[in-house]
């Protein structure tokens, strides 16, 4: 008489000997009472309600797992908002009609930095040091190097996607509303062009988070540009071309191996994650002749909108008249 097969369950076929289909000795008898049991703890290990694969539970333990995981560290790349890392001197910020939260940095001079009508609240670092570009280079190619979970296709609008490494194999046009939703401290890494090339180009393109999920652990690693046009975006774009914002706002970090350009754009830092540390206020001298600094915490000179900003003498305290 032939073994029954049953189901693969977690991977493992159970062959079972229907009973009275052969004599079974009665030394063999142990045997197969000890077969019979393994088979009956295998079926309920690998059912549904178990912590199969396919079960809740395993799901909910590896997402537990996955929120729990974080991205590569990005180093002292981490204090910029806006960083344009091309090599050599060829780092180049512009800033047009536009709010930058937090420090600029590039590996050009001070002149890379063009600002025309553009507000940053931080400090403008130009040239940045040569540990800048090393930390976002090596936080660029490790996460270049962290595996997908999942390959995505189509614009993500009306998506939601829990904690995970999610890849695009090639360029990755977005719209519509995208919406992160997991606890506080869980991650997402989205990665672009995974085969090599592949720009992100987001238009309209919303992204909101729930849950208790914070923008600063939201990483996009994108192999060529990154252009976001009229979108409310989130999180920290690893690029390795330019980076192109046009209106909208821009929770994160803009980071780039090539220019950085903004127009008419909010950039302001992101929350959670390793986050931007707090924009530090320049210590105000408020001495007669000392210059403007951008930072007089009050006005002790009736008629004038400071102590210091019209000129004087240094060492007259106040301005006569």
């Amino acid at each position: 008489m032939h073994p029954i097969s049953q189901a693969p369950r977690c991977g493992v076929t159970v062959h079972i000997i229907p009973r009275g289909s052969m004599s079974i000795a009665p030394q063999s008898t142990a045997r197969a009472a000890v077969v019979a049991i393994f088979a009956t703890l295998l079926a309920v290990a690998c059912s549904p309600d178990s912590n199969g694969p396919s079960s809740p539970a395993f799901r909910a333990d590896r997402e537990s797992a996955r929120a729990g995981s974080g991205a590569p560290s990005l180093g002292s790349a981490a204090s910029f908002a806006v960083l344009s890392a091309a090599p050599g001197v060829g780092g180049a910020v512009t800033c047009t009609d536009a709010t930058i939260g937090g420090d600029v940095g590039s590996t050009g001079g001070p002149a890379s930095v063009v600002r025309t009508g553009c507000t940053i609240t931080g400090s403008i670092v130009a040239p940045v040091s040569s540990q800048v570009v090393t930390d976002f280079g090596s936080a660029y190619d490790a996460l270049g190097g962290v595996p997908c979970d999942q390959t995505l296709t189509g614009t993500l609008a009306g998506v939601t996607l829990r904690p995970g490494v999610y890849c695009f194999d090639g360029a990755a046009t977005l719209t519509g509303t995208l919406t992160l939703a997991g606890p506080s401290g869980a991650t997402w890494i989205f990665k672009i062009g995974t085969s090599g090339t592949g720009a992100l180009t987001g238009t309209n393109f919303n992204v909101v988070m729930s849950g208790g999920a914070q923008s600063c652990s939201v990483y996009w690693w994108v192999a060529q540009a990154a252009t976001m046009t009229a979108s409310k975006f989130l999180g920290n774009i690893l690029s390795g071309a330019a980076i192109t914002v046009t209106g909208g706002t821009f929770s994160g970090r803009a980071l780039a191996k090539a220019a950085v350009t903004l127009t008419g754009a909010n950039l302001s830092p992101c929350s959670g994650g390793t986050g931007n540390p707090p924009p530090q206020k320049e210590h105000c001298n408020q001495g007669v002749g000392n210059g403007p600094e951008g930072c007089d915490p009050g006005n002790s000179n009736n008629h004038n909108p400071s102590n210091d900003e019209n000129g004087g003498t240094p060492g007259n305290p106040g301005r006569k008249h």
